[in-house]
């Protein structure tokens, strides 16, 4: 097995057993009841909830590298309710009621993974301490404000979002020019890739086989071709997220964007002192380009951010996880809200794409007749959303009504990406727009109309 340990920070802090494997590629054709195309969270948390909702089901995960390859060994660790699109937007598409039902569903799902890791003795650094939102100008702060405004009126009080002032945020995270926070309950700070690598274990103890090193070039009606063979299924599941235009046909579906992050050196409990995060609360703060952070288990911070460009025709190669000009801007930006951290040593710069569709709406869906099931375009907060599609596919792949498969996203048909170069320009120009719209606000103190606007058109 080649060394991934370069892939991110997570990686790099493997275990032994849990970075290695002996799992061999696909050799000749096979038939299975299931195949599912990506051995990371959606393809894995599907596998999981088939094999307990109809243990006799056979099951193949192919997987282009290893399992965990992609975004679900690079994230920034925060396993959280967010949902990519807006509650606003679901609600005019939707409807109130199905609006509140995926914001539940979403809420519930945290907890849903916190019980699996706690009943499958799952050591992935799990901790269930919240998120904070900083807002550190008066504009931040107004928005702060706006957001628990907001969630009050579809009638989720401070047990789910809470506004904080300056003292109770410092108190959390000692962050420069703290104005205020918002607080969001249900977010668990993890480290990922111990999550994904021991899914893995667990599905193929349970009887599932993991094919690594077998990418899958094309999917038909109960076919997935690979370069090893035809895996016949009556149930394929395209689980590739940010891989997906590799697929044929599928060039258009998701657009794959990058997210880079850093991990700083351990550091010390003087260090800490001044910061806080003291119970792992995740963090970022109120500005336009998302970012967002965790104090590791090991006393590390882990820090990311978008700002990487999109690459024309969705292209995705090793060299685009390192972008100098981002890495070096997240280390000026952490240093900035903790100017305590001056001189920190960062030990692991890397980043991986996530995907995005083009309404930025998440889906997980089934077509009964080619036996065709998908999930994705989780917007960078699969880790949670993941396990709702794993719930979800499941439900629909073994025809088990629940609740899950009446929610909203189930079979919505996202529209295809522009063709190029209309999607680069798109793509990178709505990157320009943000990085603008904070160099504007922090400038003149006054909001972005720019920023605004292209926030609501993607239902942020």
């Amino acid at each position: 097995m080649s060394d991934y340990r370069s892939k991110s920070f997570w990686w790099d802090t493997l275990s032994d057993e849990l970075a290695t494997s002996s799992r061999t590629a696909l050799d000749g054709d096979l038939n299975v009841d299931v195949a599912i195309v990506g051995a990371g969270y959606t393809g894995l948390w599907t596998a999981y909830y088939l094999q307990r909702n109809d243990p006799s089901l056979s099951i193949a995960i192919l997987e282009s590298e290893v399992a965990g390859f992609g975004a679900s060994g690079r994230n920034g660790g925060w396993c959280s309710s967010y949902f990519p699109t807006e509650i606003d937007k679901l609600g005019r598409l939707y409807g109130a009621d199905q609006a509140r039902a995926m914001q539940d569903a979403m809420h519930a799902t945290v907890a849903e993974i916190g019980d699996v890791v706690r009943a499958e003795n799952i050591d992935c650094d799990w901790q269930l301490g919240g998120s904070i939102s900083l807002a550190r100008t008066p504009l931040q702060w107004e928005r702060a404000q706006d957001y628990i405004h907001h969630w009050e009126s579809w009638g989720y009080g401070s047990e789910h979002y809470s506004l904080l002032n300056a003292a109770q945020a410092t108190e959390i995270a000692n962050a420069s020019n703290t104005m205020g926070a918002t607080k969001s309950a249900h977010v668990a700070a993890i480290h990922p890739a111990k999550l994904v690598r021991r899914l893995a274990q667990i599905v193929e103890e349970r009887g599932a086989t993991i094919y690594e090193h077998t990418p899958v070039t094309k999917i038909d009606a109960r076919v997935a071709h690979t370069p090893h063979g035809r895996v016949n299924a009556r149930f394929i599941v395209r689980a590739t997220e940010g891989y997906t235009p590799r697929l044929e046909g599928h060039k258009r579906a998701i657009a794959p964007i990058y997210s880079l992050m850093i991990a700083t050196e351990p550091l010390s409990e003087d260090t800490w002192s001044q910061i806080g995060l003291n119970n792992r609360t995740t963090f970022g703060d109120w500005r336009n380009l998302i970012i967002y952070g965790q104090r590791t288990l090991d006393g590390r911070l882990a820090f990311g951010g978008r700002g990487a460009p999109y690459h024309f025709g969705s292209s995705i190669k090793d060299e685009f996880d390192k972008y100098p000009k981002v890495h070096n801007s997240l280390i000026g930006v952490l240093t900035e809200m903790f100017p305590v951290l001056e001189g920190t040593q960062v030990t692991h710069e890397w980043g991986g794409p996530l995907g995005i569709a083009r309404d930025w709406m998440g889906s997980a869906g089934l077509n009964t007749e080619t036996g065709i099931a998908w999930a994705g375009g989780y917007v960078g907060d699969g880790v949670g959303t993941t396990n709702l599609s794993g719930r979800t596919l499941a439900d629909l792949i073994t025809g088990t009504k629940s609740s899950l498969t009446t929610l909203p996203w189930v079979n919505h048909k996202s529209p295809n990406w522009e063709p190029e170069p209309l999607r680069w320009l798109g793509a990178n120009a709505g990157l320009s727009i943000m990085t603008y719209a904070d160099n504007v606000e922090n400038r003149t103190g006054k909001p972005s109309k720019l920023g605004d606007f292209v926030s609501r058109f993607l239902g942020q």
